[in-house]
């Protein structure tokens, strides 16, 4: 079996313009924030974004790497809408492509399980079905008759997820409240890189914490990256919480300043430049 390590700038040398990236997390929790730098530090552009969106969504966008977003939102959980999100929608500088939740996840199950489609309830009589006019409707072979949305499959080139722990195999653990779909974006992508707060022996992983944990397969991994602290600022619980006080600036600053303030450099840089004393 193969070890998997890389860095996080290699993960984003082996993506390409005009690539169909997912994002895992939700919002500002769990984020792969150190793999969303690596990709701002790299050339890739044209993106297509697959994300129940976060900080991620709005960095990407704010750089002019995105032509089309796939979202149900985007939030910065305690700061409600993404700021820079807003303003890119605000000047019409990307596509979006806006569903359910629901819609959202059956969309990655039916990516994960090479299906075209999958049926789901959500939408039915809602404005999800008029701002989407490519979304289709099927009807149930059986007695019931019922309609449903036939939500398309959210298949993705390749996946970028943040987990507590992971070994060198690919083996990805979570120890916090919830898994945030972070198997699903593996499972529906092509290639996927995870990230962790702390690369660990296989035989640790189920020490102190129970097999459910182990949320993502090493089969669906293609690179792991060991980056303490790196879904900073968005929280990773429980190794840490969300930093509200650094969240705010990003959140108040224009792009062009934040991005040569703390994006400028490399890794290191940008963690000092942060403050986060990692």
């Amino acid at each position: 079996m193969a070890d998997k390590t890389m860095s996080a700038d290699e993960v984003a040398g082996r993506l390409a313009d005009g690539m169909t990236l997912g994002i895992g997390g939700w919002g500002s929790r769990r984020k792969p924030m150190a793999l969303v730098r690596a990709v701002l530090r790299s050339r890739v552009r044209d993106l297509t974004v697959v994300s129940y969106g976060g900080p991620d969504v709005g960095m990407l966008v704010a750089a002019g790497r995105v032509r089309r977003l796939v979202v149900p939102f985007v939030t910065l959980d305690s700061i409600p809408l993404e700021p820079h999100y807003r303003a890119a929608r605000e000047r019409g500088t990307v596509e979006l492509t806006e569903i359910d939740e629901a819609m959202f996840m059956w969309g990655l199950h039916a990516a994960a399980n090479r299906l075209p489609f999958l049926p789901v309830r959500a939408g039915i009589g809602s404005d999800v079905m008029r701002v989407n006019p490519g979304l289709r409707t099927v009807t149930s072979p059986y007695d019931d008759g019922e309609t449903f949305v036939a939500v398309p499959a959210l298949r993705v080139d390749a996946a970028l997820v943040h987990v507590n722990r992971a070994d060198r195999l690919g083996n990805g653990q979570y120890l916090g409240p919830d898994p945030y779909f972070d198997d699903l974006f593996c499972e529906a992508a092509d290639t996927a890189y995870v990230s962790c707060e702390r690369i660990v022996e296989t035989a640790e992983l189920t020490k102190d914490a129970a097999p459910q944990t182990l949320l993502v397969k090493r089969h669906t991994v293609t690179g792991v990256v060991e980056a303490p602290n790196g879904a900073h600022f968005t929280s990773c619980a429980p190794d840490y919480g969300r930093d509200e006080a650094f969240q705010k600036t990003y959140a108040t600053t224009p792009w062009p300043e934040f991005a040569q303030r703390y994006l400028g450099g490399g890794e290191q840089a940008y963690r000092s430049a942060a403050g986060e004393g990692a």
